[in-house]
């Protein structure tokens, strides 16, 4: 493989660069959706039975305590649920304006990697193809085959370098984004549980305040 890239020219040392970004970001990324898809309701049903017995604070640490963007839509929901069901509702709705663009960040730049891979790799068999036809220009019929050769090599190398990274990159940005999205349809669903969650245990704080 360096044997390659050191054929290839200095444009593949951009495309060797820009694999291993789209690689970090791909493991980061899985490793973080991993740790953020939950089983909301099994969840849910474990801070309910806490609120059933009016233990606020114990709920929210809880919520503090696991990690996932449905955590932090159940707290921010008991913080506010003195405000409401309209409150707690839109207090879900900023919350959750927030978590979306954690889950989709670093996506761009994978995103990034699969587009231009190509273009790199374009940048790259053009200067090989350059440096065949000023081989060539210099040395006219005199030209010898390898030197010809190396300049082909070179630019063959390069397009199938950026062919070879922007494929996978693209094909992991598009399994990245269908996590997020289960991720959001699951927050979507956990918003309703928690807004009847929430609204069950306001009646019970009121009676022990009474």
């Amino acid at each position: 493989m360096p044997e390659i890239i050191q054929q290839g020219g200095p444009v593949m040392w951009l495309l060797a660069m820009a694999s291993a970004s789209a690689l970090f970001v791909f493991l980061e990324r899985l490793i973080h959706y991993h740790r953020s898809q939950i089983n909301s309701m099994e969840f849910l049903n474990g801070v309910r039975n806490v609120l059933k017995r009016d233990n606020i604070v114990e709920a929210i640490s809880i919520c503090e305590a696991t990690p996932g963007p449905v955590a932090r839509l159940a707290k921010s929901a008991l913080i506010h649920r003195d405000h409401g069901k309209d409150g707690v509702r839109e207090a879900l709705e900023e919350a959750g304006l927030m978590e979306v663009p954690r889950l989709e960040e670093k996506l761009n730049l994978l995103a990034t990697v699969a587009q231009i891979a190509p273009l790199i790799g374009l940048l790259g068999t053009s200067l090989g193809m350059m440096d065949t036809f000023r081989h060539i220009a210099d040395a006219g019929l005199y030209a010898k085959i390898p030197e010809l050769a190396a300049g082909i090599w070179q630019a063959l190398i390069c397009t199938a370098g950026g062919i070879a990274v922007a494929i996978p990159s693209y094909a992991a940005y598009n399994y990245l984004v269908s996590r997020v999205n289960s991720i959001v349809l699951d927050m979507e669903k956990a918003s309703a549980e928690i807004i009847s969650m929430v609204h069950e245990s306001i009646p019970s704080t009121e009676e022990t305040q009474a």
